[in-house]
């Protein structure tokens, strides 16, 4: 018997993201201005809340929903630190992919 539909299994950076990677329907369309003018200082906390329009600067989608410290700025992105389990992590993020806390 001859099984169909098994091809090779997707190993890429973005496998298994589809719903965390599009947006609402609401949403959809150019992201404002204000997103990319977002402002933080060092020792702010900051939701790492990914948006698809802007590939730019994001994090892996494993740490959508992640809370961190804001400890620096890099160009134009933020140093998040936070912890993967009990690891300490930083993160470079944009400011359209953080949100405060």
């Amino acid at each position: 018997m001859v099984k169909h539909g098994t091809g090779a299994k997707s190993k890429g950076i973005m496998r298994k993201s589809r719903s965390i990677l599009t947006k609402n329907v609401r949403d959809r369309g150019m992201t404002p201005i204000t997103h990319t003018m977002r402002h933080f200082d060092e020792g702010d906390k900051a939701a790492i809340s990914i948006d698809p329009g802007i590939h730019d600067g994001m994090p892996h989608h494993k740490y959508n929903g992640t809370t961190g410290i804001v400890t620096g700025k890099q160009g134009n992105c933020f140093v998040v630190a936070i912890k993967d389990g009990n690891k300490p992590k930083t993160l470079i993020v944009r400011a359209e992919h953080l949100r405060k806390v």
